[in-house]
C-alpha cells in the first residue's frame, strides 16, 4: 500500500496581483504541507510582500485561487483569514509603540475574545519561547531594539495559535548577530511543527531553517525543491548566496 499524500495546508494555483497596470505576480503555484516550514526567497522587489498579502487578503488577487485546508479562501478580506487561523507577522514589525510588551502581545489575540485565564497562560507560552520579552513584559516597545521589536512581532502573531504563520522578512534592518538569534527561534518553531511561509532576502538564512523552497524572481516561481537542495543549485549560489558559499559548505 502507497503511503497517501497530506492534503496540503495551503494550495496556490497560478495566481496573479495587480497594482493597477502594473503586474507583480505571474501564475504563481505554491504549497505547504501542514508542520511544515517554507522559504520564499527573492530580492527586493520580486513579488514576495505581494504574495502574503494576497494570502492575508490585504491585496484581492487578479487570477488564481488560494486555498487553505482545500477551502478555497481566494478574495477573503484578512479579517475572514485570521479566523481561519492565518497569521501575519509583517515587514517592519509594526509596533504600537506607546504600548508595553505584554499589551502588544494581548493584541494578537485581541479577536479571540479570551478569557483572563486562557490569555495569562499564552502570554506565559510567549515567554517561554522569548524569554527576553518576559524580562521587559511591562517595557514600552518603542523603547526596544530591532530584534526585540521582532520578537515582539512574532510572539503577538502567535498569541493567536496560528494554523499558517506568516512571517515577512524577520531579519529586515537587523545586525548580523541578532538576526542569528532570530533565526534560531524560527528554527525552534519549526521544530515544533507550527506551519510557517517565510518570505526573506537573506536567502541562506531561510533555506537553513526551511524544509522546502521557492526562488521568486519579478514575480514568478523560477526554482523549487527541498531546501537543502536549493542551498546547493548553482543558481541560486550564484544569485543568493555569494560566490564563496558553495566552495565553503563543500569544504566542511
Amino acid at each position: 500500500m502507497t503511503a497517501t499524500t497530506p492534503t496540503p495546508l495551503l494550495r496556490i494555483d497560478n495566481l496573479t496581483v495587480h497594482y493597477g497596470a502594473a503586474q507583480a505576480l505571474f501564475g504563481l503555484d505554491l504549497q505547504v504541507a501542514p508542520g511544515e516550514t517554507v522559504a520564499l526567497v527573492g530580492a527586493n522587489g520580486a513579488g514576495k510582500t505581494s504574495l502574503l498579502k494576497a494570502i492575508m487578503g490585504l491585496v484581492p488577487p487578479s487570477g488564481g485561487r488560494i486555498f487553505l485546508d482545500a477551502q478555497e479562501v481566494t478574495g477573503k478580506s484578512s479579517a475572514a483569514m485570521a479566523a481561519l487561523g492565518v497569521a501575519l507577522c509583517p515587514e517592519g514589525r509594526e509596533m504600537f509603540g506607546d504600548l508595553t510588551v505584554r499589551e502588544n502581545l494581548e493584541l494578537g489575540a485581541l479577536a479571540l475574545r479570551l478569557g483572563r485565564p486562557e490569555m495569562a497562560r499564552r502570554l506565559e507560552e510567549a515567554f517561554a519561547r522569548f524569554p527576553r520579552l518576559g524580562e521587559r513584559v511591562n517595557q514600552r516597545t518603542n523603547t526596544l531594539s530591532g530584534g526585540e521589536q521582532q520578537m515582539v512581532a512574532m510572539g503577538r502573531a502567535l498569541m493567536a495559535k496560528p494554523r499558517l504563520l506568516l512571517l515577512d522578512e524577520p531579519s529586515l534592518g537587523l545586525a548580523p548577530l541578532i538576526t542569528d538569534v532570530i533565526f534560531d527561534l524560527i528554527h525552534r518553531l519549526t521544530r515544533a511543527h507550527v506551519t510557517i511561509l517565510l518570505v526573506e532576502q537573506n536567502a541562506r538564512a531561510a533555506l537553513k531553517v526551511a524544509d522546502r523552497g521557492y526562488v521568486l524572481e519579478t514575480g514568478r516561481i523560477i526554482l523549487g525543491g527541498p531546501a537543502a537542495d536549493l542551498l546547493q543549485d548553482r543558481q541560486v549560489t550564484r544569485a543568493y548566496l555569494g560566490r564563496d558559499y558553495k566552495e565553503f559548505t563543500e569544504g566542511r
